[in-house]
C-alpha cells in the first residue's frame, strides 16, 4: 500500500554500536535483521537487512558515544516491515524496551516503537492508509522547481 504521508525505504542510515558484534547479534536475535556482509578488523562495520530497508552498522570510533551512554537520543530510525504485531511479539519477548506498543497514528501507518541496545530508537511501521498529508495538518510544500 502506498501512503503518501510516509515513504519507505529513501535513506541509508549508518548507525554506530559500543560493540558492533554484539549489535549485530542483537539487532538478528531481537528485531530480525538479516546480515548482508561484514567489513574491515573487528569487524569495523556491516550491512544488515529488514524488510526491505537496509542499515549500515558500523563500530563506534574512541569518543563516540551512543544514545545510551549519553542519556537521550537525536534520532529515530523507521523500518518498514509487513507484519507489525507479529514483529512487536518477537522484539517484546526478546527484551527489547518497548517505547510505543502497536498502534495507528493520525497519518496512516500502524507502528510500535523500540529502544535497542545502545539506546537508538526504532519504529517498526507499515502503511494502514493512505492519508493525505493535509488531511491530519500538514503543509505541503510546493515543488522546488515551480517556486
Amino acid at each position: 500500500m502506498r501512503n503518501r504521508s510516509a515513504p519507505a525505504d529513501t535513506v541509508l542510515p549508518h548507525v554506530v554500536y559500543q560493540d558492533l558484534a554484539a549489535a549485530i547479534a542483537w539487532l538478528e536475535r531481537v528485531f530480525g535483521f538479516r546480515e548482508l556482509y561484514r567489513y574491515g578488523d573487528g569487524p569495523a562495520g556491516g550491512q544488515m537487512f529488514a524488510g526491505r530497508a537496509a542499515i549500515q552498522v558500523r563500530q563506534a570510533k574512541p569518543g563516540q558515544r551512543s544514545p545510551a551512554q549519553l542519556g537521550f537520543g537525536t534520532q529515530s530510525l523507521t523500518i518498514f516491515i509487513d507484519d507489525v504485531d507479529a514483529h512487536f511479539g518477537r522484539a517484546r519477548a526478546a527484551g527489547a524496551r518497548i517505547l510505543e506498543e502497536p498502534h495507528q497514528t493520525e497519518y496512516g501507518e500502524y507502528q510500535y516503537a523500540a529502544e535497542d541496545l545502545d539506546g537508538h530508537h526504532w519504529l517498526f511501521s507499515r502503511h494502514a492508509k493512505d492519508v493525505a498529508p493535509e488531511d491530519w495538518g500538514a503543509t505541503p510544500v510546493p515543488d522546488p522547481a515551480q517556486r
